[in-house]
């Protein structure tokens, strides 16, 4: 069996783009990873945002859309920033999400999660720190469970 030839950079690049959109520095990681230069890393990565393969602003809009919804702007905001998404490419992105209600959204992610009130303080708490651990504020995430839980005769004083 003969010794495979190694597979240019770029066909590994466009392969893996090919899945799913990926942003230049997540990108640039995987090919050093598979024995890239940084040198032939870069190169390849110019080339192929010259090329409109590579794209941080479509990145960063896919990875808002997938998270809009079950994760708070926070949460959204930090994932961007984790994946060194360019800061004008991030923001552009979380504009299209600026507009929305957060607590509406917080309130829609409690109900398909627990869809009941917090029968008591452990339980209030496990569903404040859900919706504090997807990135919603403490202030909404208080308002969501204490809506939820304005319906329950115990805590009518």
């Amino acid at each position: 069996m003969r010794p495979r030839a190694p597979v240019p950079l770029a066909t590994v690049a466009i392969r893996l783009l090919a899945r799913r959109e990926h942003g230049r520095a997540e990108l640039a990681a995987k090919l050093l990873a598979k024995g890239g230069t940084p040198e032939d890393v870069e190169a390849t990565l110019d080339d192929l945002e010259r090329r409109g393969y590579l794209s941080d602003a479509r990145f960063a809009q896919a990875l808002v859309h997938q998270k809009a919804g079950r994760y708070g702007r926070r949460a959204i905001a930090h994932a961007l920033k984790e994946r060194q998404v360019e800061p004008e490419a991030a923001k552009a992105a979380l504009a299209t999400v600026a507009e929305v209600d957060e607590a509406a959204d917080a309130e829609a992610l409690w109900a398909r999660r627990f869809g009941a009130a917090p029968k008591d303080d452990k339980e209030r708490a496990r569903q404040i720190r859900f919706l504090l651990a997807r990135g919603y504020s403490t202030g909404v995430a208080l308002a969501v469970v204490r809506k939820a839980g304005a319906g329950d005769p115990e805590d009518d004083p």
